[in-house]
């Protein structure tokens, strides 16, 4: 059985009961070498997730009678890699534990509503801009290419200078979060998450 574990926003208290009893059980864990570390007492084996993912599920469907865990960061259906597996492997073979998304996390911690929340990401892709600014509330999972500062930008370039909340290393002992408006937007921030406010 494969099983995609979603580990929350990285600091492991945030994993849930059921997530942690998997990892727990699991005979091999695959992850992230930040996701892999967050475990040191693992004893089983240990494969390191990298960007060939056709491989991956080549080496997990070798293994598909083992218990295998993948961790995935947050949930693994907020553009994770549960999306990928889900359409790899039947339903019989896979479980899919939901996580705690930084994007939940960040919303807690600024007391914004996800009620009308559009969630989106520059993660590996290149963001339509254009549905964004449509969008009076966005969530987006960002890396190091389009971050806040050419989110920030793309806003300013259309005319808008919203809220920008920038989550960087969200829930670490050195987590920091900003609000600024798109203006006043650094060049540079550390692994993080943005919500925009854009008002009307």
């Amino acid at each position: 059985m494969l099983t995609v574990a979603g580990i929350g926003p990285g600091a492991r208290e945030y994993l849930t009961f059921q997530a942690h009893n998997a990892i727990s059980e699991a005979q091999i864990l695959v992850g992230g070498a930040r996701q892999l570390a967050l475990f040191p007492e693992f004893s089983g084996e240990t494969r390191l997730l990298d960007s060939d993912l056709d491989a991956l599920i080549d080496w997990l469907r070798a293994r598909i009678d083992l218990r295998v865990v993948v961790l995935a960061s947050g949930d693994p259906l907020v553009y994770g890699i549960g999306k990928r597996l889900s359409a790899s492997f039947p339903s019989e073979q896979l479980r899919i534990i939901p996580g705690i998304s930084s994007v939940q996390y960040l919303c807690a911690k600024a007391a914004v509503d996800m009620n009308d929340l559009w969630i989106t990401s520059s993660h590996g892709r290149e963001p339509d801009f254009k549905a964004i600014v449509a969008h009076q509330k966005v969530a987006m999972v960002t890396d190091t290419i389009i971050g806040p500062y050419a989110i920030a930008q793309a806003f300013l370039m259309r005319g808008f200078n919203p809220i920008l909340i920038i989550g960087e290393k969200l829930s670490s002992a050195d987590e920091r979060i900003h609000r600024l408006r798109a203006a006043d937007v650094a060049q540079s921030y550390a692994m993080n998450v943005v919500i925009i406010l854009n008002e009307r």
